[in-house]
């Protein structure tokens, strides 16, 4: 029983893994919080996907799992870590960050700003 709840476990993870980069990269530095948002937010951006795509017309009954994909790991761990840095380089650059939001400002204003008038 424990093995069957193992499995499903990984399958589960697996398929997030597949499908959120983020999920796949080095967790060793990133808070036990920070952990449980990502894996949450993943799940449920997942389940939506999946809500999303259901055929509510498809026949279940001749459902079958498919085989589970053989991943083969074509970069070493130093080159992954390297990229790693990167882009929590990237994250942490607050100058992006700014003018994003400045952006998202200026067009909620012109859009919305003239509501009251």
């Amino acid at each position: 029983m424990q093995e069957a709840c193992r499995k499903d476990v990984e399958r589960a993870f697996g398929v997030l893994q597949s499908r959120f980069v983020i999920v796949k990269g080095p967790a060793r530095f990133l808070r036990k919080d920070t952990l449980l948002d990502i894996m949450s937010v993943c799940i449920i951006m997942h389940n939506m996907i999946v809500e999303d795509e259901r055929d509510l017309d498809a026949d279940i009954g001749n459902w079958r799992e498919a085989p589970t994909p053989e991943v083969e790991m074509v970069i070493d761990e130093t080159t992954r870590f390297r990229e790693f840095l990167a882009r929590h380089q990237q994250i942490k650059d607050k100058e992006p960050h700014f003018a994003l939001r400045n952006a998202l400002i200026e067009h909620l204003w012109e859009h919305y700003g003239n509501l009251g008038n």
